[in-house]
């Protein structure tokens, strides 16, 4: 079978393996942006505001699973674990806040280049990887989803990044800033993928290879049709949100050996992540209401909710690099 044949055939078995339900979401936004460009916003809309709610603010509602699961000696006694993993938590989101309010330039860059490891970390291959590839993958999966809408969107990633500057009284972004980035981030994405592939090749990874170029294909076409807002809106939901809430699950649940449906899992998840998640929908429905009254625009509202997740973008990707990811970055003499 053609490479390119096994992987969409991937997408119809995805009862078996509930993460290639990604590659289905993907290829189908991509598949409506194609044939209805002017309506796209239209038609993904209500997928993406229910999903954004049961998987994109959901995802990181478990949050708290985290430490017990992977360093279960530092959450023994109930009530000091969770007065410290608030205090961690909140202090860091402050200090986020903070930085808004007082360099919001800075900040915008820490919110993309965090975002950008989170999502390139959070995509690296299950299988065993040598510690310079994992490296490698994080950072360039996470270039890629940033450097292909500053080359092919320009002017909707600045007004993207100007609205989010004007929101906390930052100066906007200069068009100029957009096409230097843009040509110097793309060719050294390009170029270390193609390098990071041969590397499987070399190590007799062939597989891992062509799964990984196929991903980058996929995802290199919904950044390309989509505009930012619904690419972003897409991956973040349907791609990064989905393999977390799968991932989660694995450490929540770790008697579970046998395949689940997607049912079963979203289920599970959201049932150990009600709580917070219903404290942060009624936080945001707050803000968002307070902004609406106020006759806010859309993209007011789009700079709202990046302003949103960039508070909790740090606490959410330290817990995951440090706790989840602990095994591919510490030395194995101290594992």
């Amino acid at each position: 079978m053609l490479p390119l044949t096994s992987f969409v055939a991937d997408t119809w078995r995805a009862a078996a393996e509930p993460r290639h339900y990604a590659y289905a979401a993907v290829l189908g936004a991509v598949a409506i942006g194609w044939l209805a460009p002017g309506t796209v916003a239209w038609l993904l809309g209500p997928a993406l505001l229910g999903g954004m709610v049961l998987l994109g603010v959901a995802h990181g509602a478990c949050d708290q699973f985290v430490v017990p699961a992977t360093h279960p000696a530092l959450a023994r006694g109930k009530g000091r674990y969770w007065a410290g993993f608030l205090a961690g938590y909140l202090g860091l989101a402050a200090a986020v806040a903070g930085l808004w309010w007082w360099q919001p330039t800075a900040a915008v860059a820490l919110f993309f280049g965090l975002t950008a490891w989170h999502w390139g970390s959070a995509d690296a291959p299950a299988q065993t990887l040598h510690r310079s590839q994992w490296l490698a993958h994080s950072l360039l999966r996470g270039g890629l989803l940033f450097a292909v809408p500053l080359w092919h969107w320009p002017t909707k990633t600045q007004g993207i990044v100007s609205g989010l500057l004007a929101l906390t009284g930052g100066a906007p972004m200069r068009a100029a800033t957009v096409t230097q980035a843009a040509s110097l981030l793309l060719p050294i994405v390009a170029g270390g993928l193609i390098l990071l592939w041969l590397s499987y090749l070399w190590q007799q990874q062939a597989a891992l290879a062509r799964t990984d170029a196929l991903e980058t294909l996929l995802l290199m076409a919904l950044l390309l049709v989509l505009p930012p807002v619904l690419s972003a809106g897409v991956y973040f939901v349907f791609w990064h949100s989905l393999r977390h809430v799968l991932r989660m699950n694995q450490l929540m649940d770790r008697r579970a050996t046998a395949p689940r449906g997607l049912g079963h899992e979203l289920r599970f998840f959201l049932r150990r992540s009600a709580p917070l998640l219903l404290i942060s929908v009624g936080g945001l429905a707050v803000l968002f209401g307070l902004a609406w009254a106020r006759a806010a625009s859309g993209p007011v509202l789009v700079s709202l909710a990046l302003l949103a997740a960039s508070v909790v973008t740090l606490p959410h990707a330290l817990l995951v690099t440090l706790g989840m990811d602990a095994a591919r970055w510490r030395r194995k003499s101290e594992q």
